[in-house]
């Protein structure tokens, strides 16, 4: 029996399909979830979620929330979500780039608030280009 994965943001449901594996990016590190997996709630951290509907894998880009886990089905609460094919490569290129001089210069200055929003926005340029397969 296939893992149900649900993938649910406050607007819309991102994800809704049988898979065979899952790996998610938990705040204490990647976590594999296959048919038959212990309950388990756990938080998700900004990062790439990966699942494998068949052969293939495909790529989610989730930028924290919680994760559980009861009777093969997976609930994933988020505040946002994104299939990494959807995301238009070029433009999450540059996002990222732009991320990465606005912490250069966040670092640069002693403001630690404006450090953090820039590690924060750094850190989802980051995932949403990763799960485009741009960057590894």
């Amino acid at each position: 029996m296939p893992l149900q994965v649900r993938v649910i943001t406050p607007d819309k449901i991102v994800w809704d399909d049988s898979v065979e594996e899952v790996i998610l990016p938990s705040t204490s590190g990647q976590l594999g979830i296959l048919t038959g997996h212990a309950p388990l709630l756990t938080n998700l951290d900004i990062g790439v979620m990966r699942v494998r509907p068949d052969k293939d894998w495909k790529s989610l880009v989730v930028m924290g929330g919680i994760a559980e886990v009861e009777q093969d089905v997976l609930k994933i609460l988020v505040n946002s979500a994104e299939v990494g094919d959807d995301i238009d490569k070029e433009e999450a290129k540059a996002k990222f780039a732009q991320a990465q001089t606005d912490l250069e210069q966040a670092n640069k200055g002693d403001s630690r608030r404006e450090q953090i929003q820039a590690s924060q926005a750094y850190r989802r340029a980051r995932a949403r280009l990763q799960a485009t397969g741009e960057l590894v």
